[in-house]
């Protein structure tokens, strides 16, 4: 597993916060997803023979939120 840290554009309260971690802890490849509202960051930690970080940005991105 790979644990990574990124930060998170566009998050406007808890719940957006919420929404990205539970739409990224169910991504296939995704050990563990934890975001901060307070931090506008969050960390994943993923498998990445499963996934990449970039397509973990990219659902990020699907949602209205730049990740980087």
């Amino acid at each position: 597993m790979e644990k990574i840290d990124m930060n998170i554009e566009g998050m406007h309260c808890g719940a957006c916060a919420t929404g990205i971690q539970m739409l990224t802890s169910q991504l296939d490849g995704v050990g563990s997803a934890f975001v901060d509202y307070d931090k506008k960051q969050g960390t994943f930690e993923f498998d990445p023979a499963k996934i990449t970080k970039e397509k973990i940005i990219e659902e990020i991105g699907t949602l209205g939120f730049k990740a980087s």
